[in-house]
């Protein structure tokens, strides 16, 4: 039997208690009587009415830390009074966007609220876990930093095909995004190629093996002519810039295709797999990390590091991901790298060089001895 209306707690008591100058309880009161709102076998209008009357008025002058822990608490309970999460939006900052993220309706009341500061909500909006499809495409649609990472985390929802290509898109020069990305596990590996470069160990040998079973099934172009010679001359000289511009060339790339990537450190391994893809021996791609850079050749951990991927990812599969990391496809035959000049004008000769006087190391450099005793 529920007790009746004349049983409801009198809190008017509590109310004028909380208005003492002399004794701040106002804090404990609301959390308090938060508590018992929630915990109550049964709500009805003389309670709504009564908590409603005390949460309004303490709300907007208790601290910070109490807003948010209330709001936490009240916003996805479907029987708080929509005026108190009015009040708990117009606070704004982390209390409006508990009330945003997760009240179970979005009142024009709380909305308007919410917008009292001329806060943008896209962000808190993004991360609702009964967020539908076509509000989240529009999200996505709006290219800010913000709103795209909340919809990569939310995995109460699914991505559709136009948002998830939005995100990705965008992640390539987001490691955050990329991330977000790549903790979901509701995505197919082939939706995740273009983010290969931010991926840890495992989700990188997922990523290459859903790459390989699908490039597996088409046939691969012949390699570069003589891209080893090439490319170890290069970088047995120290030309880096004769060496990218040949590499690039070779694979039918812009120049610049390194800064796809904006870490430094990831670079690399987007070298690597350019190798991979050009066709280069191990002893080769080894060469050209121990005389390249003189950083990277300084670690022995980094070399094995690179080593290692240029092994796991067979040539057609680097070519693929070379193809999805810099969203451009790569040629089934490029340009002769041999005669590339990369200090001649554009109307400048371009005389053709042999691959002897282009190549003055050997074609197949000897392995360090630790480097040689790894299988």
């Amino acid at each position: 039997m529920h007790p009746s209306l004349d049983d409801a707690p009198d809190l008017s008591g509590l109310i004028e208690l909380s208005r003492l100058d002399t004794l701040d309880l106002k804090p404990v009161i609301l959390r308090v009587q938060t508590d018992l709102f929630l915990s109550a076998p049964f709500r009805d209008r003389k309670i709504l009415e009564a908590f409603e009357a005390l949460a309004g008025g303490l709300i907007p002058i208790v601290d910070d830390e109490t807003a948010e822990i209330v709001a936490r608490k009240l916003a996805a309970f479907p029987e708080t009074p929509p005026g108190i999460l009015a009040i708990l939006a117009a606070r704004g900052g982390a209390v409006r966007d508990a009330v945003v993220a997760e009240a179970p309706t979005l009142t024009p009341s709380v909305i308007e609220a919410a917008l009292s500061d001329g806060a943008d909500l896209g962000a808190a909006i993004a991360a609702r876990p009964d967020l539908d499809r076509n509000t989240a495409n529009a999200l996505s649609a709006r290219a800010v930093a913000e709103v795209d990472t909340a919809l990569a985390r939310n995995t109460h929802i699914v991505l559709g095909a136009e948002a998830l290509a939005r995100l990705v898109g965008r992640g390539r020069r987001s490691a955050d995004l990329a991330k977000a990305l790549l903790a979901r596990t509701d995505m197919a590996a082939a939706d995740l190629s273009p983010l290969f470069l931010f991926a840890d160990e495992a989700r990188r040998d997922a990523i290459g093996e859903g790459i390989a079973a699908t490039v597996a099934l088409r046939p691969c172009p012949p390699p570069p002519r003589e891209a080893g010679a090439i490319l170890t001359g290069f970088s047995g000289r120290g030309d880096i810039a004769g060496f990218i511009g040949a590499l690039a060339e070779m694979l039918g790339l812009r120049r610049d295709f390194l800064a796809a990537t904006p870490d430094p450190h990831l670079r690399y391994d987007l070298l690597t797999l350019a190798l991979r893809a050009a066709g280069l021996h191990e002893e080769e791609a080894v060469y050209v990390f121990l005389t390249l850079n003189e950083t990277v050749a300084r670690s022995v951990d980094r070399v094995f590091d690179l080593v290692k991927l240029f092994r796991k990812v067979q040539r057609p599969a680097a070519r693929s991901l070379l193809s999805a990391i810099l969203d451009t496809a790569l040629p089934e035959r490029a340009g002769d790298a041999r005669a590339h000049q990369p200090y001649n004008a554009p109307d400048a000769a371009r005389p053709r060089v042999s691959p002897a006087a282009a190549e003055r190391a050997p074609s197949r450099p000897a392995l360090p001895g630790r480097l040689r005793q790894t299988s």
